[in-house]
């Protein structure tokens, strides 16, 4: 019983090692819902302005035609190609959602119809790590 006991743990030991240096770097920010509205006269946005990191865009049609949403920047402060992504139609009085990651700049939000003219959307300095929030998936 003794020498079975003696191998277990040595088994145990041994499994418990260093497997070198654990990067525990910081999670990233929390994201954030960002909501727009398309209307017969203009797209309208909520907020305009926040901070980088990573944001969940949520679009309402409310007109009576099916549109798109081009969410884009044609550089970001010099560092690229920009940011471009759309949605699939979006029926009327239904809605759509992009997840996206977005950097210091400033972006456009526009339909493809392009009647509802176009938004304008400011990204500020990146918003902190969410590395001690709790409750976040």
């Amino acid at each position: 019983m003794t020498c079975w006991a003696g191998a277990l743990a040595a088994v145990m030991l041994s499994s418990c090692g260093d497997a070198g240096p654990y990067a525990n770097r910081a999670r990233p920010p929390a994201p954030i819902n960002v909501t727009a509205a398309i209307t017969e006269d203009a797209i309208a946005v909520s907020p305009q302005r926040f901070g980088a990191g990573p944001i969940v865009l949520l679009v309402s049609n409310q007109t009576d035609a099916a549109h798109s949403v081009t969410f884009e920047t044609d550089e970001i402060a010099g560092r690229g190609p920009g940011l471009r992504q759309t949605t699939s139609p979006i029926n009327p009085a239904s809605t759509a959602e992009l997840q996206l990651d977005v950097r210091q700049g400033t972006y456009r939000l526009s339909t493809d119809s392009g009647r509802a003219g176009a938004a304008s959307i400011r990204v500020g300095r990146p918003r902190p790590s969410a590395q001690d929030e709790l409750l976040l998936p």
